[in-house]
């Protein structure tokens, strides 16, 4: 009897120490993606205030020396979040995808992207990426689905903008969010948002939890 109650508290004890540990890396991911995002406001609010800049003499500038394990963590860093998220992937070459940019993986039935469109899974979670480039966007999105699967969160919301703020008032960031998110093993299927939830300018995802 006595072995059988230390078998459970061994087993109790061994889950706490799982969840704490779930728990810190839910936390550092959070953490990354907020660094992500306030570095990425800060230089933009730094180039809006400084202007245009002209070109320093390069025979006058001596050039800094280089901090090789600042830059080598940061490239560590980077490298965890982009987690192979590639530019260049083509989404049209996947099945079950359409125009209206809905998305359902191979072998998940027609009616999951059906009711992500009538709302049938409630937005839990949700990332704003206005305001970000393409490189500080796919940073955020890879640490933003890291962090919701830890947290087993099922339905999420990505918010891309519809571009009218950008050049040419192209929606730059709605193609790579697209080809991104095919690209994760746990997005099961996407559709873009109802009007109320952002419409054009949004994804509604659905994780695989």
């Amino acid at each position: 009897m006595s072995a059988s109650l230390k078998n459970f508290a061994d087993l109790g004890a061994l889950r706490k120490i799982l969840k704490q540990q779930d728990q810190a890396r839910a936390a550092e991911d959070a953490e990354r993606l907020r660094r992500v995002q306030a570095e990425q406001r800060e230089a933009d609010l730094f180039r809006r205030s400084i202007g245009k800049v002209a070109p320093p003499d390069k025979a006058a500038v001596t050039p800094a020396r280089p901090q090789p394990i600042a830059r080598h963590h940061l490239a560590d860093e980077k490298a965890a979040l982009q987690e192979s998220l590639s530019d260049d992937f083509d989404v049209e070459t996947l099945l079950d995808t359409d125009d209206s940019l809905s998305y359902t993986r191979s072998g998940v039935g027609a009616d999951v992207v059906r009711k992500l469109r009538k709302g049938h899974w409630t937005i839990q979670d949700q990332l704003d990426l206005h305001g970000l480039r393409r490189d500080a966007a796919r940073d955020a999105l890879g640490a933003f689905l890291r962090s919701a699967t830890r947290r087993g969160l099922r339905c999420v919301r990505i918010i891309h903008g519809k571009g009218l703020g950008s050049v040419n008032k192209e929606p730059v960031l709605k193609q790579k969010v697209r080809n991104w998110l095919v690209q994760k093993e746990e997005v099961i299927a996407f559709c873009q948002a109802k009007a109320s939830d952002g419409g054009s300018g949004a994804l509604v995802v659905l994780l695989n939890a």
